[in-house]
């Protein structure tokens, strides 16, 4: 009998046990005992846990999430299919009474509750462990792992999982899954603190919305708010709906109109962008997933990896890259609405295939068949759709920001516009393959370009459904929430808080900033205890990234994992053969803990490809695997 421990039960643990029950039949038949430890409820973990506000939502649709492989998933691990949450859904489960109406109003395309989330996870555990293959047992502890160390005894080499309150568990291999880990705040946000503190001024740095004490602002007063994705979006969903306030239909549009409560404040919000994230479409692909990998797969990747050359991703894979997701974007566009090319699909996609992205023939080309410049992919606008939008005020901006969300908007739910879709399906692909290339980037392009481009992804693939980006419509045009435009910037002068920004000439002042952001990794500063005495011991290390000279270009901060199998590497560069990490505080980034049906996710390729390397580290010497 081999044990193995997995620290976090959340939907990442949860995954990660079901490709343990599925291979381990292959891999590992002679029995067994695998412990999850999560002090937040099992399945569901800290993020999705129920206790949260029930205003809450997911930024996917009903159809739009699982935590099973299907026929799309490429995998070493046996196909085990499960029901998406939709499917779950229609199946009548049993869930608490204030959950029971939301469920029966479940549709296809409703973005439920988080907490209807947390009952879906929480179910699919249960699933999970009705599955279980003979001589196979589960054990949950409902505490924390605050260490790991090692025995040495007549057997071997143990793994000792230190936990808060409880006996210590021992096992074969650990596996740690807790998710986003919160971490200290950085010198700058120390610094900031303590400047606006000594001037009586309030700062609530980046940290989970959902555990932020929201009650230091005040009704009625005006507040900075720095940062425009979806912690900003649950912020606003926290101060207006969840203090009271309500909101209207007004017209035939599916416009609204916010009703106050009184006790609301005033956000002056902006970012780089200035925009907040991309809308979550509202419709299917009408040409069915594009094929792809097409022009970056592994046909391109290989080469790169087995040349053993640092590889610049500006100039080498970017081109690529946009390429791909301009082909999802007119794959669709040409056989979801072949109307809209001037040319038969076969002609556009030779000639396309001929061309280099962002050339002058490229450019030619599409101007050419595409004759709607709408129906154009646009990278750049979708990139930095502010970029170049300035007005004499701020008062005069609110209208121009105003427009392009709601265009932004009508493009992501109207059925015309399904090329977005396209898009965001092809970049799922990229996603992929630039993490197969990780460990073979040059060091600024890990530093710089791999930081741009995941912020580009989370833009676009992040964003809030259309139901909020009408209620925070509604809130701009009450004059309730404004935007400061792209390029912000924030600085203490004269006690107060200044906010200037590329839009506009004037600053705008308060005695309130809110980060609405997580904190950046920091293995070095992680909260985590397991993680920080990992830190402390060197038998865990975080990446920093140095130029040839060795200066240093960026602490990422988080832990670093070989990218095959999530093997735990060491202050030494060495990879640990029975401790493993998976998740978005490792190296190794992955979109997302579930995923859509049917598109050979990432996340449950890679949830395999790490179950199956710590099947076999159970079998494996120890000292040879390290060696390897």
């Amino acid at each position: 009998m081999s044990t193995i421990v997995i620290v976090g039960a959340g939907p990442r643990g949860t995954g990660l046990l079901e490709r343990l029950a599925a291979s381990a039949p292959e891999l590992h038949p002679h029995g067994l005992d695998v412990h999850l430890v999560d002090p937040y409820p099992p399945g569901a973990g800290r993020i999705w846990r129920h206790a949260q506000s029930p205003l809450l939502a997911m930024n996917s649709m009903a159809a739009d999430v699982t935590m099973y492989t299907d026929a799309s998933v490429v995998c070493e691990g046996p196909i085990a299919p499960g029901p998406s949450f939709w499917e779950w859904a229609q199946t009548g489960p049993e869930v608490g009474p204030e959950l029971v109406d939301e469920l029966a109003a479940v549709t296809a395309t409703t973005f439920p509750s988080r907490r209807l989330q947390s009952a879906y996870l929480g179910w699919v555990l249960e699933d999970v462990l009705t599955r279980l293959p003979a001589g196979m047992r589960v054990h949950l502890h409902r505490t924390r792992a605050i260490g790991l160390t090692e025995e040495i005894n007549a057997d071997g080499v143990t793994q000792v999982v230190h936990l808060e309150g409880r006996p210590p568990v021992r096992a074969d291999a650990v596996v740690l899954a807790s998710g986003h880990l919160d971490a200290t705040p950085t010198a700058d946000e120390l610094d900031l603190a303590a400047r606006a503190a000594a001037a009586g001024l309030r700062y609530l740095p980046p940290e989970q919305t959902t555990d932020t004490d929201l009650s230091v602002l005040a009704p009625g007063e005006t507040a900075l708010v720095r940062g425009l994705g979806l912690a900003f979006i649950d912020l606003v969903v926290l101060l207006y709906e969840g203090r009271g306030g309500r909101f209207e239909p007004e017209g035939g549009d599916g416009a609204l109109r916010y009703v106050p409560s009184g006790n609301e404040p005033y956000l002056v919000a902006g970012s780089p962008r200035g925009a907040p994230y991309h809308a979550k479409t509202h419709y299917q692909l009408r040409a069915g997933r594009p094929p792809l990998p097409r022009f970056l797969g592994p046909a391109q990747t290989d080469p790169l990896i087995a040349a053993g050359r640092p590889v610049d991703m500006g100039a080498q894979v970017w081109p690529l890259m946009a390429k791909e997701i301009a082909w999802g974007w007119y794959h669709e566009l040409g056989r979801g609405h072949p109307e809209r090319l001037r040319v038969p699909w076969r002609e556009f996609v030779d000639r396309f295939a001929a061309l280099d992205w962002g050339t002058a023939a490229m450019d030619a080309f599409l101007a050419e068949v595409v004759p709607d410049p709408l129906d154009r992919f646009d990278l750049d606008a979708l990139d930095r759709p502010l970029d170049g939008v300035t007005a004499d005020s701020l008062d005069a901006l609110q209208p121009l920001v105003r427009a392009h969300i709601a265009e932004d908007l009508r493009q992501h739910v109207d059925e015309r516009h399904t090329p977005h879709l396209g898009a965001f399906v092809a970049m799922l692909s990229v996603y992929a393959e630039v993490g197969r290339l990780a460990e073979v980037l040059s060091a600024r392009s890990r530093a710089v370009d791999v930081s741009r481009w995941q912020s580009f992804f989370n833009s676009v693939a992040s964003g809030p459904p259309g139901f909020r980006v009408r209620e925070l419509l509604a809130l701009a045009r009450a004059g309730y929430v404004r935007f400061l435009g792209p390029g912000m910037a924030v600085e203490i002068v004269d006690g107060e808080f200044r906010a200037t920004s590329a839009a506009i000439p004037e600053a705008v002042t308060a005695d309130v900033l809110v980060d609405a952001r997580l904190p950046d990794p920091s293995a070095s500063r992680s909260c985590d205890p397991m993680v920080a005495a990992l830190m402390r011991d060197g038998a865990a290390s975080e990446e920093v990234l140095r130029d040839e000279r060795g200066a240093v270009l960026r602490n990422t901060g988080q832990v670093r994992v070989r990218a095959a199998d999530g093997a735990l590497v060491d202050a030494a560069g060495r990879a640990h053969p029975r401790r493993f990490a998976i998740g978005p505080h490792t190296t190794v980034r992955v979109a997302g803990a579930f995923t859509r049906p049917g598109m050979n996710a990432q996340s449950l390729r890679y949830n395999d490809a790490v179950a199956r390397a710590v099947l076999r580290a159970l079998s494996a010497d120890p000292a040879a695997a390290a060696a390897a």
